[in-house]
């Protein structure tokens, strides 16, 4: 293949990259907030497990429990820990 032709495929892929990057513009940013906020929930699980293990709480951490805590917040933790009473009953 010929400078020239490397050069054009090259522009071609860019341009396809970028147009594909346009189309998926809204559901990519979505995504990459749902994933920012199922890390943040880990870290917010961590935190009440080695907090609440000094008096007594804990919370499986997953990638489910995480997604509810990073989605839902505070009432995603109220319910997590309203689950894990229920269950214990």
């Amino acid at each position: 293949m010929g400078g020239l032709q490397t050069t054009a495929v090259i522009i071609l892929v860019a341009l396809l990259a970028l147009l594909a990057l346009i189309v998926f513009r809204k559901p990519t940013k979505f995504i990459l907030r749902l994933l920012l906020s199922t890390v943040l929930g880990f870290i917010a699980l961590f935190v009440i497990n080695f907090l609440g293990g000094l008096i007594g709480i804990s919370i499986a951490v997953n990638w489910i429990n995480g997604a509810i805590v990073g989605i839902l917040g505070l009432p995603g933790i109220a319910l997590l820990l309203i689950l894990e009473w229920l269950t214990m009953l």
